[in-house]
């Protein structure tokens, strides 16, 4: 095996090869963005207001004979809303509302799709779960 004398290496520090020296670079200070609150507008608030009293069978499409029989017997079904934004935000608060968190995997990718985000449902849910919570007497126990 062959090796180079310890001669061979340079003895002065200015031929070997010196690295790049550190650029420094100015970042601008600023303070982290800190996320916005969710929340809703009060059209919005009031489509989930207005969701309380839908049932879970006003999400799902008649058949030709059920529509048939709701016509002949006078039986009521809440319309759809002409925005679909709202729609989607009816339909995922009625399910909030019936069901808790048990929405439907497709109402959320819809909700989502429609550019609500998961900070407003968590907020949609936290204020109807607040509502639809038991509420306490006072003065019980006297």
């Amino acid at each position: 095996m062959a090796s180079l004398p310890v001669s061979a290496w340079p003895t002065d520090l200015d031929t070997l090869a010196q690295p790049p020296r550190p650029r420094l670079v100015a970042v601008e200070a600023s303070a982290p963005a800190i996320a916005a609150p969710a929340r809703l507008s009060a059209l919005e608030w009031s489509i989930v207001a207005l969701a309380e009293r839908d049932t879970i069978a006003s999400l799902r499409e008649p058949g030709r004979i059920v529509a048939a029989l709701e016509n002949l017997f006078g039986v009521h079904r809440p319309n759809k809303l002409a925005n679909s934004r709202l729609e989607v935000l009816r339909r995922v608060a009625v399910f909030v509302w019936r069901q808790g968190w048990k929405v439907p995997k497709s109402e959320l990718e819809a909700f989502l799709a429609e550019g609500f985000t998961l900070d407003q449902y968590e907020l949609i849910q936290a204020s109807i779960a607040e509502r639809a919570a038991p509420t306490r007497r006072r003065g019980r126990g006297r």
